[in-house]
C-alpha cells in the first residue's frame, strides 16, 4: 500500500467520456484464447499451485477411466528437461470423426472447452473431470503437447502448440498386440508461468492420495531430472481402511481395528449414489475428517459431510441409551464430543455433482445427505453391537470431551468477563490499526518483545497491527480447548483476531485481512513458527483454507558498500548482490577508510561488508520496515492446504510424541533447508 499525495491548488480538466456500448466492444475469444487470457480463471494461480494441477487434471483423465472399469495403471514421469508424461492403460482417446466439429474426436478433446465423454452418462457414470477444466485447458497454457493414443492395434499422434495443432492427427504406427491407453507429454508455458520447476513430493502426494481412493489402480511417479531417480509406487488394496491408517499413523488408535462401510442409493433422477466410509478413534483431541466427491477433495464439506456426522452422532447416542451409558436427564453427548480424537475418510461417487461455496468445493447436493446417512446409520449402529469393547471406549472419550467442553465454556466466559473488566475486549500489548476495513489491514504475529518494539515502531499505523508474543505458546496438538484457553498468549491470539475458535468460529468477524508470523530466521524462529502453524491449523482451518495466513520473510544478510546497502533473503543472493556490487564502478565515498564492521560481518573483496541477521530484533525500525513490512517490497509467502491429509499428517509428525517419525522426516526433508542458525 503505497502514500499517495493528494492532488490540490489546480483545477483539473473537464472529460468527456464516451459511454456508448456498440458491437465493436464485444470481443469473442476464438478456440482456447480465453483460457490464455485468463488462465487463473480456469486452474487457479499461475503459481506453484497451478502448475502442479496442469499435472492433476491429466491423472484425473485417466483416474475417470479407472473409475469406469477400464484403467488399472497410471504412470507420471517428470523429464529431464521439465516436461511431464503421463501414461494410462484405459481405452484410448477416441480418434475417429466427430460429426459435430468435423474433426478428429481426439483434436477435439484436447482443443475444444467442456468437450469429452464426460458429458455422455454411457461412457462414464461418475467423473472428476466435470469439476476440474480438462486436458484442452492444460493444453492451452502449454508450449508444447504431444498425445500418443494406442486403441485398433495403432500409434495414433498429435502434437500441438500452446492448444494449436501442428498437424492433424494420424497413424504413426503399430502398438503393441492387446495394448490400449493414452500419453500425453506437456511442457508448461513459459509465457505463462514463471516459475516451471514441479515438486516430486506434491505429485507423489496426489498420487496416493488417489491410490487410497482408488484401490484398484496402480500409480507410479518417477523423477528423471536428478542423477539419483526418485521413484514410488502406489497401491493400497486396502482402500479407506488403509487411508485411515496412514492419516492416523503417529497418534495411537483406541480400537482393534477401524470401521469400515460401503453402499449405495438412488438420487432423485434413479441414478446410483455410491459411498464408502472409514474412521478410527485415537488418543488425541483434534478431529481430522477427509471428504471427497468423485476423487475431488472437498475442503468446504456439503451435504455428504452433513448426512455422515448425523449418522454418527445418532448412531452413537441411541447406542449409548440403549445400553445404560447415557441416562435421560444427565450428561447429554453433542456433535462436538463425538468428534474428538476422530479419523475419518468418507467417499461418494456422485454422477452429476454440484459444487458450491467460496471455491467450489463444497457439495450442494441435497438428496447425497439422507443416502449418506442410509449407508452409514445402519452400518454403524450394527458394527456397534458386534463390538462392545470399542464402542465402549469412543463413548468413555466422548463423555470426557463433554467434560472438557463444558470446561472451555467456563474458560471463554471467564476470559469475556476479564476483558470486559479492563475496559476493552483487545489485547493490552496489541498495537492496533487505524483503520477497521478487514480486508485493507494486517496482523503481524512477531516472535519477541524486541522485534515487537522495532515492528510496532516501523509499521505503516493505518493498516498495520502488532501483536508481539513472548516466548513459545503451546503446543496445542497435546492440549485439549479449555487448557488451550488458559495460556495467555493463546488468548490474546484468539481475541485479536476476532473470530472466535471451535464451535464458535465465524469467518465474518474475522478483523484482519492478512495474519502474518514473523519469526527469527533460526532453530527457536522456526519451532514457534510452527507451533503458531499448529494453532492455527487445529483451531482455525478456515483461515488457512481462505488464504489469510501469511509467513514472513524476514532478509538474512545486509550487504554494505559505502553509503549503499541491500539486502539477501538466501545465499544465492548475497552472492548476486556482492558479485554485482563488485562490478560496478567506485563511487566517491568507496575512497573513504572502510568502518570497522559489525562484529560476526565480514569484508570482502571492494570494501563489501556482510553482515548476518540473527534475529529480527537486530533490525532498527527502517530496516524492518524495508526489508519485511513495506507492501511495496517485502516478501511474504501465503499458506495454503495442497492435501489435506497429508498436512494432518504432517503436523501429527512435527508436533506429536512419537520420536521415530520425526526423526525420519527431518532426515527426508533436510535437503531442502536453505538456511539453518543454530
Amino acid at each position: 500500500m503505497g502514500k499517495n499525495a493528494d492532488m490540490k491548488g489546480k483545477a483539473k480538466p473537464a472529460v468527456v467520456e464516451d459511454h456508448s456500448y456498440t458491437a465493436e466492444d464485444i470481443t469473442v475469444l476464438k478456440g482456447l484464447e480465453a483460457v490464455r487470457r485468463r488462465p487463473a480463471m480456469y486452474i487457479g494461480d499461475v503459481g506453484v499451485r497451478g502448475l502442479h494441477h496442469l499435472v492433476y487434471e491429466v491423472v484425473d483423465n485417466s483416474i475417470d477411466e479407472a473409475l469406469a472399469g477400464f484403467a488399472k495403471n497410471i504412470d507420471v514421469t517428470i523429464n529431464k528437461d521439465g516436461s511431464v508424461t503421463v501414461l494410462d492403460d484405459g481405452r484410448g482417446i477416441p480418434i475417429d470423426l466427430q460429426k459435430q466439429e468435423k474433426k478428429s474426436a481426439l483434436e477435439v478433446v484436447m482443443t475444444v472447452l467442456h468437450a469429452g465423454g464426460k458429458f455422455d452418462k454411457n461412457s462414464y457414470k461418475v467423473s472428476g473431470g466435470l469439476h476440474g477444466v480438462g486436458v484442452s485447458v492444460v493444453n492451452a497454457l502449454s508450449e508444447s503437447l504431444e498425445v500418443e493414443v494406442y486403441r485398433d492395434e495403432k500409434t495414433w499422434f498429435q502434437a500441438y502448440k500452446r492448444g494449436e495443432p501442428l498437424a492433424p492427427v494420424k497413424a504413426v504406427g503399430k502398438a503393441e498386440k492387446g495394448k490400449t491407453g493414452t500419453q500425453i507429454t506437456f511442457m508448461p508455458d513459459s509465457q505463462i508461468f514463471k516459475n516451471r520447476m514441479y515438486k516430486f513430493e506434491t505429485l507423489a502426494e496426489r498420487l496416493r492420495e488417489l491410490a487410497f481412493l482408488n484401490p484398484k489402480v496402480k500409480l507410479h511417479i518417477v523423477d528423471v531430472r536428478a542423477k539419483n531417480e526418485q521413484e514410488e509406487t502406489f497401491q493400497y488394496k486396502g482402500g479407506l481402511v488403509e487411508f485411515v491408517k496412514y492419516i492416523d499413523a503417529t497418534r495411537p488408535s483406541i480400537m482393534r481395528k477401524p470401521f469400515y462401510v460401503q453402499g449405495t442409493g438412488l438420487d432423485e433422477n434413479n441414478r446410483t449414489v455410491e459411498v464408502e466410509a472409514a474412521f478410527q478413534y485415537n488418543d488425541q483431541y483434534a478431529e481430522n475428517i477427509f471428504t471427497y466427491v468423485n476423487n475431488i477433495t472437498t475442503h468446504e464439506g456439503g451435504t455428504h459431510l452433513v448426512g455422515f456426522r448425523t449418522a454418527l452422532t445418532r448412531s452413537l447416542n441411541t447406542y449409548a441409551y440403549k445400553n445404560g451409558i447415557l441416562k435421560e436427564g444427565g450428561l447429554s453427548l453433542s456433535g462436538d464430543d463425538f468428534r474428538e480424537g476422530f479419523s475419518g475418510v468418507l467417499s461418494v461417487k456422485v454422477p452429476e455433482p454440484q459444487f458450491e461455496g467460496q471455491t467450489k468445493t463444497k457439495l450442494g447436493n441435497s438428496e447425497v445427505k439422507s443416502i449418506v446417512e442410509s449407508v452409514v446409520g445402519p452400518g454403524l449402529q450394527t458394527w456397534l453391537d458386534e463390538n462392545p469393547g470399542d464402542a465402549k471406549r469412543i463413548l468413555d472419550k466422548s463423555m470426557r470431551a463433554a467434560e472438557a467442553r463444558e470446561a472451555a465454556r467456563k474458560a471463554r466466559d471467564l476470559t469475556r468477563r476479564k476483558n470486559a473488566l479492563s475496559g476493552g475486549g483487545l489485547p493490552g500489548k496489541l498495537a492496533d490499526c487505524s483503520i477497521n476495513d478487514p480486508e485493507h489491514c494486517e496482523l503481524y504475529l512477531v516472535e519477541g518483545d524486541s522485534a515487537g518494539g522495532s515492528a510496532k515502531q516501523g509499521r505503516d499505523r493505518r493498516f498495520q497491527a502488532i501483536l508481539p508474543l513472548k516466548g513459545k505458546i503451546l503446543n496445542v496438538e497435546k492440549a485439549r480447548l479449555h487448557k488451550i484457553l488458559e495460556n495467555e498468549e493463546i488468548r490474546n491470539i484468539f481475541t485479536a483476531i476476532g473470530t472466535g475458535v471451535g464451535e464458535e468460529f465465524n469467518a465474518e468477524k474475522l478483523r484482519y485481512g492478512k495474519i502474518i508470523i514473523m519469526c527469527d530466521a533460526d532453530v527457536d524462529g522456526s519451532h514457534i513458527r510452527t507451533l503458531l502453524l499448529t494453532l492455527l491449523y487445529r483451531h482455525m482451518k478456515e483461515l488457512i483454507e481462505l488464504g489469510h495466513v501469511y509467513i514472513a520473510q524476514p532478509p538474512l544478510f545486509k550487504v554494505k558498500r559505502g553509503k549503499t546497502e541491500l539486502y539477501a533473503y538466501d545465499d544465492d543472493e548475497r552472492i548476486e548482490i556482492v558479485k554485482r556490487l563488485a562490478a560496478e564502478k567506485k563511487k566517491p565515498d568507496d575512497d573513504e577508510k572502510t568502518e570497522v564492521p559489525e562484529e560476526g560481518a565480514v569484508v570482502v573483496g571492494n570494501n563489501v561488508v556482510i553482515s548476518r541477521f540473527k534475529g529480527l530484533g537486530e533490525m532498527n525500525p527502517e530496516q524492518l520496515w524495508a526489508t519485511t513490512m513495506n507492501p511495496d517490497t517485502r516478501t511474504v509467502l501465503r499458506v495454503s492446504i495442497e492435501n489435506a491429509a497429508d498436512a494432518d499428517r504432517t503436523f501429527s509428525i512435527l508436533m506429536g510424541d512419537d520420536v521415530e517419525p520425526r526423526r525420519e522426516f527431518i532426515e527426508k526433508n533436510a535437503k531442502y533447508v536453505r538456511n539453518l542458525d543454530i
